[in-house]
């Protein structure tokens, strides 16, 4: 096992792109801290499914975008494991709005998305910085998105904030070298509830891939092992995961 013992928070980890990276941390070895905001019933779903495997998962609660909190979820979790060796920064929301239609973005649209998915993550990259520093070999891997890559996603600040995650990755990366690795992963479409997407969206997706098909949880999941166990000479970049769609677009 590639990971074992090392201890991983997974923010936004109980459901879609973050279950697949919590269960593939954990088949690899890893004792994963499962974090969640709303989800629950999800959470305690993906820990069980870990625990069956024969994993080991625990799901704590913690707004990421409150800082207090954030604090707690890393005080916790030294409390109970020790140590910190992978934050995985997932956590996200969104919510689709048509790029064309700007007065549809509204201020709580714009607020709760840049909360969430930038502010989130640098609360908890602020958070770990000095923990992880205490481990050789640990890293930060951001969850970002190809929508800043083509001005797509879902929406207008949903690209943007992904863009500021990009850069934020640069930024740790340097500030934590040599002693943390900070790097990104950009999935392309990966069929979950995430944004609320119509089911035709997918359909047009998968047919506009030069490989016939969408990214999974489970793809995404197998990158982030990747990067946590094997990359170790890599920080500041960033992996596209979407089948050729941001190298090879066809249209």
């Amino acid at each position: 096992m590639r990971l074992k013992d090392r201890v991983a928070i997974v923010t936004g980890g109980g459901t879609g792109i973050g279950r697949g990276i919590s269960e593939a941390l954990a088949a690899e070895g890893a004792r994963v801290i499962v974090n969640y905001a709303r989800s629950k019933e999800e959470s305690d779903a993906t820990v069980a499914a870990i625990l069956a495997a024969g994993g080991d998962a625990v799901a704590l609660q913690t707004d990421v975008t409150v800082e207090a909190e954030v604090k707690q979820l890393f005080e916790s979790t030294l409390q109970t494991h020790g140590r910190l060796d992978i934050l995985v920064n997932n956590a996200g929301w969104s919510k689709r709005t048509p790029h064309d239609q700007l007065d549809d973005l509204t201020d709580d649209i714009w607020d709760r998305t840049l909360n969430t998915n930038l502010r989130g993550a640098f609360n908890c990259m602020r958070q770990a910085a000095p923990i992880l520093k205490q481990n050789p070999g640990s890293t930060i891997i951001n969850i970002a998105s190809i929508a800043p890559h083509y001005g797509g996603g879902s929406s207008i600040v949903y690209a943007a904030s992904k863009a500021g995650l990009l850069s934020m990755t640069k930024s740790f990366a340097r500030i934590l070298a040599p002693n943390v690795r900070v790097n990104s992963i950009s999935p392309g479409f990966v069929k979950t509830r995430f944004a609320g997407w119509p089911p035709e969206t997918f359909i047009e997706a998968e047919k506009n891939s030069i490989l016939n098909r969408l990214v999974s949880p489970t793809d995404i999941g197998k990158a982030a092992v990747f990067l946590a166990a094997d990359a170790l000479s890599m920080t500041g970049e960033n992996i596209n995961i979407d089948f050729g769609q941001t190298a090879l677009r066809r249209n």
